[in-house]
């Protein structure tokens, strides 16, 4: 509790007893930086960009909540009145209890989003562009008790909506470079916002073939101001997918959609991504390795045992590369491409060159 409430005498005692640990992290963080904002200025000066993630909400045990107290709906213990989650729906009769700690807007409002603002310009420090993860939650959020074991007993409680992002855009410019992650259960209400902003949002290929022609993530479903996978770090790969992971329904509409066999499942849905109208597509290494399931870099909800993948520099061949290559030139995901089209034909607009996305 003195700790948490940062107690002057409290933190000076813990600076002395963990100076080693302290220092330590000190060193490690000097370290990380110096050595990626080096990587990062590589990055851009051969014209690629980092796109990094914020998720929106922050740990009960982070620095976040414990310096800035005020900012949450915390007790006089420093602990949680109400936490984040998500409702009931088809994949979980008691919905997921998050547990994360909620913001206070009204006490954010009255100092223009202070913290928001730093955390943006702290992630765009790092990256060239954010993914804020679970954007829906700018709209309206499902609140929980924290007294509650699941999210049964929740409510949905109105976010800060365009307030939000009248003050980041004040703040950041116009062209925000902001991801709006929007999969999932989507409300009106929050598409509105997404696009008041023009901000773009997330297709996920493998999302597709689960309905019928109708479904948006099909890509003559696309309009431009998308993002569009063919699988993300939280789906299996594409090759695992289409071999294990997908239905036969599944398998059967990807197979008449592209017209495939399925003997080369993950480059259908590179190529499916690159082909789109979407102005930009990304595919994961893994797809492009075509590699299973046994290289899947994350299962949602599993404590342990994510993240481990690893490539080897001799998977990166000639071949990948010279493949990769024409499916760009192919599609017109090189921008040089539009560049070159610019000059022989006298001009053309600034937007659609722009919508010439790298993978």
């Amino acid at each position: 509790m003195p700790l948490r409430s940062r107690q002057p005498d409290a933190i000076d005692a813990a600076r002395t007893t963990h100076a080693a640990a302290i220092f330590n992290h000190k060193l490690n963080q000097w370290l990380f930086y110096r050595q990626w904002l080096a990587l990062k200025a590589y990055a851009n000066a051969q014209d690629v960009q980092i796109v990094g993630d914020i998720p929106i909400f922050v740990a009960m045990d982070s620095s976040d909540a414990w310096t800035n107290p005020s900012e949450f709906f915390l007790d006089d213990e420093f602990q949680p009145t109400v936490v984040a989650g998500v409702p009931p729906d088809y994949f979980s009769a008691t919905g997921q209890l998050w547990g994360n700690p909620l913001y206070r807007w009204d006490v954010m409002q009255q100092n223009r989003y202070r913290w928001w603002i730093r955390r943006i310009r702290a992630a765009l420090r790092l990256y060239d562009r954010v993914r804020i993860d679970h954007f829906r939650g700018f709209a309206g959020y499902w609140e929980v008790p924290a007294s509650e074991e699941t999210a049964v007993k929740g409510q949905w409680v109105k976010g800060p909506g365009a307030q939000l992002f009248e003050v980041i855009r004040a703040e950041l410019g116009d062209d925000l470079p902001i991801i709006a992650e929007d999969l999932g259960e989507i409300t009106p209400d929050v598409i509105e916002l997404r696009d008041r902003f023009n901000l773009p949002g997330m297709k996920i290929l493998q999302f597709a073939f689960s309905t019928d022609a109708s479904d948006k993530f099909l890509p003559h479903n696309f309009t431009r101001n998308f993002i569009v996978y063919s699988g993300t770090h939280d789906n299996d790969t594409s090759w695992g997918w289409y071999r294990t992971t997908a239905t036969e329904h599944e398998r059967d509409f990807f197979r008449r959609y592209f017209r495939t066999d399925g003997h080369d499942a993950a480059w259908t849905l590179v190529e499916g991504a690159l082909r789109s109208v979407a102005n930009t597509a990304i595919a994961p290494l893994q797809d492009l390795l075509n590699l299973g399931g046994e290289a899947r870099m994350n299962l949602p909800g599993r404590a342990s045992g994510n993240w481990s993948w690893r490539f080897a520099p001799e998977q990166i061949t000639g071949h990948l590369a010279e493949r990769l290559r024409e499916a760009t030139l192919t599609f017109g995901r090189d921008p040089q491409i539009f560049a070159g089209k610019d000059r022989e034909a006298g001009g053309q607009s600034g937007q659609d060159q722009k919508g010439a996305g790298a993978v």
